[in-house]
């Protein structure tokens, strides 16, 4: 296998994927770019070339949501890594916010699709090549892209809310799973960030206009290089997170009457 740690990174083209490609790479990491935005992933690998050098970056274009697809994606990437996928950083996902009766149930139903099912689809496609970099060097690891709203259902984001939440539980039971393969798996969950998807919405929901823009992409970037390196299952955006995370354990009435303040439903 080769000496160069490697990373899989889907939804790569924009916001938090780009980020994260673009840190990785520069602390000379071989980066796949994966995205449905087959002509984004071009872009950012060309950027990436040209400062990193044409044999630490490989792209191609992937819809999440086909499982062939990404067990193609997966061999052609180990075939030019060296064998070698450290860390499969499942990270596209589709945001629609809106009351439920607002939004087209087909949009609501994708979302799981791509949030749910394309972690599913990676952690299947990519098992077999992390546990044999995991044997060889020790370590690898699968991570997550949650949210903010897997700490308890928000309204106006139901369905999206319940995908992360699925992501979260995911990652929870893989984390203990894969622990014997020498598999570390984690997730990340932000709060809003400064992206395109949040920030193109049709309908920005009441509890965004109350909180605003919390993080910028490299902002998650960072966390993402710290969880490809920590030992934690949860890596949350901020402090102010991780504390309502402990508060929705113990007191989910208080966080839901919070919610509900925040998001003008009372």
């Amino acid at each position: 296998m080769s000496d160069k740690r490697s990373i899989i990174i889907t939804g790569a083209a924009a916001g938090i994927g780009r980020a994260t490609a673009r840190h990785f790479a520069r602390r000379d990491w071989f980066v796949g770019l994966y995205d449905i935005d087959g002509v984004g992933v071009a872009q950012l690998a060309e950027e990436l070339r040209a400062v990193h050098g044409a044999t630490s970056i490989t792209t191609g274009e992937l819809d999440v949501t086909d499982p062939d697809q990404f067990n193609d994606a997966v061999q052609a990437f180990i075939a030019v890594s060296g064998g070698r996928l450290d860390v499969l950083f499942n990270n596209a996902g589709i945001l629609k916010m809106g009351n439920f009766d607002q939004v087209d149930p087909a949009l609501q139903r994708k979302t799981i699709d791509v949030n749910v099912n394309g972690v599913i689809n990676g952690v299947a496609a990519g098992l077999d090549a992390l546990k044999a970099t995991a044997a060889a060097h020790g370590d690898a690891r699968i991570i997550n892209t949650a949210s903010a709203s897997a700490v308890y259902g928000i309204p106006e984001l139901t369905v999206y809310s319940a995908s992360k939440h699925a992501v979260r539980a995911m990652t929870e039971g893989f984390s203990i799973e894969f622990e014997p393969y020498g598999i570390h798996v984690s997730d990340v969950l932000p709060s809003y960030v400064d992206t395109g998807m949040v920030k193109n919405q049709e309908h920005q929901t009441e509890g965004f206009k109350a909180s605003g823009i919390a993080h910028t992409p490299d902002d998650i970037a960072k966390i993402v290089w710290r969880a490809a390196h920590g030992e934690e299952i949860h890596y949350f955006g901020n402090k102010q997170l991780s504390r309502m995370d402990k508060l929705a354990r113990l007191f989910p009435g208080y966080v839901r009457r919070q919610i509900k303040q925040s998001s003008g439903f009372e």
